[in-house]
């Protein structure tokens, strides 16, 4: 009996997850097929003369230039450096920057001092600091990372503290009532209610991340993809500029995949516990 109306619920249950991973399938597909045809429409457009090959690139010369790259060797070592200096400044900025949001969560007093400093360093240009930067930390990849860490920490801070902050008072209350301290609020309630917003932080910083990285080879930098992107534009190469800006897009998609990913595993264990 009992195994029958299990069998019943999870037939509705399991029409539900159909229709959801028929959904899911459906977004995949419409997306693969939007850029399937505007990567035939380019190299259509180009091919027949519609726009200039020269100016734009196309497709089919995009891909001429990896294998070119790979050939040479270049292509993997170019790679791996962007990609080792992206991950360490959105992992250090993700750190350092949920690290301070905890202490200000911490200090009403050090969080009503630092707020102003927040705000005015948030709507500063941290690219324009990158001069600076290469000056303090020399010519090299320290500086490309500490750009990087520029762009995403106040962010961070600020989208992480505004959830703590946010928390549900009565929640808070109710603790303290039994009479939890300071620390025990914050790892029973504050920190697990507010991990949506720390991996919302961390999909903020991946594009963050890339964008003060790319700054800064722009900058400074002898290796890695924004280099290739100013060399190829120095020598009016763009099939090289647009080339790395594909891998750009892949390899940030597939970043931006892998917070998805630990957001899932994430929610996965937190609703099992």
């Amino acid at each position: 009996m009992s195994k029958s109306k299990e069998l019943n619920i999870s037939s509705e249950r399991l029409e539900y997850l159909n229709s959801m991973r028929i959904r899911r399938i459906s977004t995949t597909v419409t997306q693969i097929f939007i850029l399937l045809v505007f990567f035939i429409l380019w190299e259509f457009l180009a091919r027949f003369g519609f726009i200039d090959p020269f100016i734009t690139s196309q497709p089919t010369r995009i891909v001429k230039t990896i294998i070119n790259l790979y050939n040479e060797g270049q292509l993997f070592h170019h790679i791996a450096v962007t990609c080792l200096e992206t991950f360490t400044g959105f992992l250090s900025g993700t750190i350092l920057g949920t690290v301070i949001a905890v202490i200000l969560w911490w200090s009403e007093f050090l969080s009503e001092v630092s707020e102003p400093y927040l705000v005015v360093l948030n709507s500063l240009p941290k690219i324009a600091l990158g001069p600076i930067f290469i000056v303090w930390f020399g010519a090299g990849t320290t500086s490309i990372i500490v750009i990087a860490l520029a762009v995403s920490l106040i962010v961070t801070i600020l989208e992480v503290l505004n959830g703590f902050s946010s928390t549900d008072e009565e929640q808070i209350k109710l603790l303290k009532t039994f009479g939890a301290n300071r620390l025990q609020t914050f790892t029973k309630v504050v920190f697990p209610s507010n991990l949506p917003v720390i991996i919302n932080s961390l999909k903020i910083n991946v594009g963050l991340s890339w964008v003060g990285v790319i700054v800064g080879e722009f900058l400074v930098s002898k290796a890695g993809l924004g280099y290739l992107i100013v060399y190829g534009g120095q020598v009016f190469r763009l099939d090289l500029v647009m080339a790395s800006v594909v891998i750009l897009c892949i390899a940030a998609g597939l970043m931006y995949k892998a917070v998805v990913i630990l957001q899932k595993l994430l929610v996965k264990n937190h609703t099992k516990i």
